[in-house]
């Protein structure tokens, strides 16, 4: 497309790219072009003049429940982005890579909303009844995903491993190690009411659309409190949300910080700026309670992912 700005594309996504756009083509979708919205663990390309979204990852980088668990929620009026309905509902795998087709939508994440603090007239309160409306979506599943807890164990394994998270000091294992097993604990002893959620429901997985906002990124649905959700969003929203227990919802807040921090460890995490928000999350874990919510650590140390809102700026090209 003309319009579209012509810049470098990374060493490591040609062949993905290629992937998408033959398994594309391959189904009678009109591909020329491909435009890089993000190159991190999951490449996602806008594929054009067909303006359809592709998800690829290397195997088993995709979660291959997410297409069925989206097109529920989608048909039960759940403000989600929808399966792309020209291609048949299923994970496509080519040269290595798996690839996943979605409704693309030329619109940003609501990350710009927040990278600065929130605005007065921001979108907050929509936030909050559209997290709300997908979780009243989400209880009406009969998915039974992991427990957001079930990663416990195998994150201790991981902290175990000095040769798998090299980044780590004996100090910062013993810190997220204490951390998860603190909040563990605190945690279940609530009792609090469980049910499907997002799993990571934050700012950069929500687009701001003409239709609303609408969720994105199902890699990880678990089971658990709605208090787990709204951990991840900015602390305005979790305000807002109806009925929450904002005790619980802090706790959640501080699992997720120990969470986040020790998958930026793990060897195929490939965000670009892992390194700066593995020592942000150290840093709020080291400082204890009240735990910072992830958009408010985020404006403490800014991300410097080139990729970020890419759609925004035009993205990149190949093609």
């Amino acid at each position: 497309m003309s319009s579209v700005e012509e810049v470098h594309i990374p060493a490591n996504s040609p062949r993905k790219v290629d992937a998408a756009m033959s398994i594309a083509a391959s189904l009678g979708l009109a591909v020329e072009n491909a435009v890089v919205l993000r190159d991190s663990t999951k490449l996602a390309l806008r594929l054009v003049p067909c303006d359809v979204l592709a998800r690829v990852a290397h195997a088993g980088g995709l979660n291959p429940l997410e297409l069925g668990l989206a097109q529920r929620l989608a048909d039960a009026g759940s403000p989600v982005v929808a399966p792309e309905p020209r291609v048949e509902l299923r994970v496509y795998s080519r040269g290595g890579f798996l690839v996943s087709f979605w409704s693309y939508y030329e619109s940003g994440t609501l990350w710009s909303h927040y990278e600065s603090g929130p605005s007065p007239g921001g979108p907050t309160a929509l936030y909050a009844q559209a997290l709300e409306r997908l979780h009243a979506g989400m209880r009406t599943l009969t998915d039974a995903p992991p427990h957001f807890m079930e990663w416990v164990p195998g994150a201790r394994e991981l902290l175990g491993r000095r040769d798998k998270t090299p980044m780590l000091t004996a100090s910062d294992r013993e810190l997220i190690g204490n951390t998860l097993a603190s909040l563990t604990r605190s945690i279940r002893d609530r009792g609090a009411h469980e049910q499907v959620l997002h799993g990571e429901p934050h700012p950069d997985n929500v687009l701001d659309t003409e239709n609303g906002l609408l969720f994105i990124d199902w890699d990880t649905p678990c089971r658990g409190p709605v208090e787990y959700d709204l951990a991840y969003v900015p602390a305005e929203v979790a305000a807002l949300y109806p009925d929450a227990n904002q005790e619980l919802v802090h706790e959640c807040r501080g699992f997720v910080l120990a969470r986040v921090a020790l998958i930026r460890c793990e060897p195929d995490d490939q965000l670009p700026n892992r390194e700066q928000e593995l020592e942000s999350n150290l840093r709020a874990l080291r400082q204890g309670p009240p735990w910072p919510t992830l958009d408010a650590l985020n404006r403490i140390a800014p991300p410097t992912d080139p990729f970020r809102s890419a759609d925004a700026r035009g993205g990149l090209t190949h093609g």
